[in-house]
Formats: C-alpha cells, structure tokens, sequence
C-alpha cells in the first residue's frame, strides 16, 4: 500500500515532516551565516586585531544564544501583552503562529535571527572594545533588547503585528535593530587611534584582507536565501511565496552590487570593490521586510537604491566623526530603515505606489523608527553604565600593539621560519 493512500490519519505527520527538514536546513543555513559575519569583519580589520573579531562572533554565538535560550525566546513568543511575555525558555504550548515543526526547531532558526542582530554590532565596535564588556552586552541585547522587538514584530500578539507592520524577515526587527544599536556603541566607545586629525580629515584604515571578507560576504549572500525563504517556516503550502522570495532576494542583491559599482566608478573614477560588497549586502538588507510583498521589478528598484544609500551613508557617518570599521550601521542600520518603508511604498497590496494610500506606509515607517530609537536609546545607556562602572574600551597599549597579541596572545597570521 502506498504511503499516498494511508496520509488520512497520518497527513498532519506527513506535513510537519516535510516542514521539518526545511526549516532544519534553512536554520542551519543561517547558522552558518556567523561564519560568513566572522570573515567579512576580520577581512575589513587590521591583522592585528582579525582574531579579535573571531572572538567577538564567537561571544555572539555562545553568550547570545544562551541569553536565548534562557530568557529571550520567551519573552519574544510567549503569552503577550503586546509589549513583552514573561514566559522563560521553550515550552510546549501552542505559539499562535500556526507551526508545524516543533517549538525546538522553531527556537533554533529564531536564534539564527538573534545572534545575526548582534552580530551587526560586533563590526562596528572592532579593534577596540573589551572582550568580556562586549560579553555582558551581547548577553542583554539577546535575553531582553532584540526578544522585545521580536515580539512587538512576530509574536501574534505584539503591537506592532495587530497593526499590520510587515517585516517577513527582519529589516527592522533584526537589521535595523543591530544597526542602530551599532551606532549607539560606536558614539559611545569613541573611534580608533589615528581615524580622525584634528582638522577634521579622515585617515582611511584600510582592511588586511579583502579576498576574505569577500569569502565572508558570499557566504552571508548564499546563507540570505535560507534567511528570507526560511522565515516561511514551512514548505508545504508555501512553493510559490517560497519562489517568489528567493527571487526577489537575488534581483535586489544584484542590483544593489551594480548601482554601487556605478555610483563609485562616477564618483571616484573606479569601481571601489569594498563597497560594492557593502552594496551587495544593502540590497540583501532592503528587500528583507517585504521579499513576500514585493514584484520582482520592485526588488530591482530597491536594491537599486539601496545600493547607492550606503556609500551616501558610509561618507556622512564618517564625516560625523562616527568610527564603523567595517560599515555595519550603512548597510544594517540605514538600509534595514529604507527596507521596512520600502514595503509601504511598494507592496502590491496596500503599497502607496500601488494605489494603497499612505496607511501601509505610514504602520511601516511607526515601526521601524520605534525599533531603530528604542535599539539606539537603550544600548547607549546600557554602554554609558559599563563605561563609568568598568570600563568599555581597550588600553591605548593594547589598541596600538593589537588586541590579539595583547589579549589573547596569538596572532592571526605566523611566519615559520
């Protein structure tokens, strides 16, 4: 007897099991994406410090997804009242989100989500933040900061869900959350020996190793179409948004890397690759909120945008003085913002250039400036406290000698004689 004629009973099994194996692989995908955060920001580094940014992702990984585990999840998915849950670690009820993989399962991908926000915010503050204050922040940022967002976004419940915001993947729940708060940090922990004169010029420090943060931006651009179609959370019943998706993620990454590729060659008189990287990433940022709402020439037009957004971005941070070595809160914090209004203005439902009226837009741009305050107002206090407390920021000795060497006592490269 075929397995086709015995699914009566049985159906429900069948289809949590299909849905299992894709929302496994894509959580495991995105797992990997750390891989691709640790390259691309040890790549934009000084060798002397590229170890140092390995240990800042691996922080993220094992402090932020404990915090997770323990309290985040619950306070993102548990019963809310809109603003926050008070539920701890993973239970057994029913979420409200319609799943049919296992509450387990389900906490695994979200912590891919978690510990990627964080993520943002270990570029911004490289090659000069303590390794155990950074610690303690990555642990608040993923047991309470980014779980309250998550729920206002995803849980059922959560205002910002009743009111209809649509961010399907995380431009403003993980991105720009990540972005604003790097910003915060980075204001905070002041930048790095040598980037500023006192007349005002800015002293470029370039990366060590670009091949290597390129590696770490194809794997983060291959580990964003488990990121995006992922956030279905089921393949069955999902074949056509699951498409339509990942084609929209491609279009917009693509043209984010060309309009980049432009607009450095126009300006500079030559492609600046570093950039164009950052303009690949943007366009992967922008179109993250409304890959599920979006026509697929929307997304060429939002990458399009996004990728020149950046390197606008990129110049004005820079001019405020505002040290981000590897461009986090460019492409995270100022592209996660264009791509949660990017939805209002281009869902073919309810968009305002589909004839939807200024509403959509209007719940979108709410959303993602609340998200993006709350992220820069509390990581800024919280930092202000470590700062007159313990401290923040490496001795000026181990920032001119390198952390690795002083820190950790290795170095990233050793010559063998």
């Amino acid at each position: 007897m075929s397995a086709i004629t015995t699914i009566g009973v049985e159906q429900t099994d069948l289809i949590s099991a299909i849905d299992t194996v894709w929302v496994a692989i894509c959580a495991a995908i995105i797992f990997f994406m750390e891989g691709g955060f640790a390259l691309l920001e040890a790549g934009f580094v000084r060798s002397k410090n590229a170890m140092s940014i390995i240990a800042k992702v691996i922080v993220d990984i094992v402090f932020g997804g404990i915090a997770f585990y323990i309290i985040g999840f619950g306070i993102a998915y548990g019963n809310s009242n809109g603003w926050f849950a008070f539920d701890l670690g993973i239970t057994s009820d029913d979420l409200g989100l319609g799943l049919t993989v296992s509450n387990k399962l389900f906490w695994f991908i979200q912590l891919g989500f978690a510990i990627a926000s964080i993520s943002i915010v270990s570029g911004a503050v490289a090659e000069r933040m303590k390794i155990w204050s950074y610690a303690i922040f990555v642990f608040v940022f993923c047991a309470i900061m980014y779980p309250l967002v998550a729920n206002w976004v995803w849980n059922p419940n959560g205002w910002l869900a009743v009111k209809g915001f649509n961010d399907f993947a995380g431009s403003a729940a993980v991105h720009a959350m990540g972005g604003f708060s790097a910003l915060a940090a980075a204001i905070v922990l002041g930048p790095r020996i040598g980037k500023y004169q006192k007349d005002g010029s800015v002293n470029a420090i370039p990366g060590h190793n670009l091949p290597l943060a390129a590696v770490g931006a194809f794997i983060l651009w291959f580990g964003w179409f488990a990121f995006n179609p992922g956030s279905t959370l089921g393949a069955v019943g999902n074949w056509e948004l699951i498409g339509t998706v990942a084609t929209n993620t491609f279009l917009a990454s693509a043209a984010g890397g060309i309009s980049t590729m432009f607009y450095t060659y126009f300006r500079y008189g030559q492609i600046d690759i570093t950039m164009t990287i950052n303009g690949v990433l943007a366009g992967l940022v922008a179109i993250t909120a409304g890959c599920n709402v979006v026509g697929p020439n929307a997304a060429i037009i939002i990458g399009l945008i996004a990728g020149v957004l950046v390197d606008i971005a990129v110049l004005y941070i820079d001019k405020l003085k505002i040290d981000d070595p590897v461009g986090a809160i460019a492409v995270h914090g100022v592209n996660g913002l264009f791509g949660a209004i990017a939805v209002g203005l281009f869902a073919t439902e309810g968009g305002l250039f589909y004839g939807g009226g200024a509403s959509m837009l209007g719940v979108q741009a709410l959303g993602v400036l609340v998200i993006g305050s709350f992220s820069f107002i509390i990581t800024f206090i919280l930092m202000k406290i470590m700062q007159k407390t313990f401290g923040i920021r490496i001795t000026k000795r181990e920032e001119s000698a390198g952390i690795d060497a002083v820190s950790f006592g290795v170095e990233a490269y050793s010559t063998f004689e």
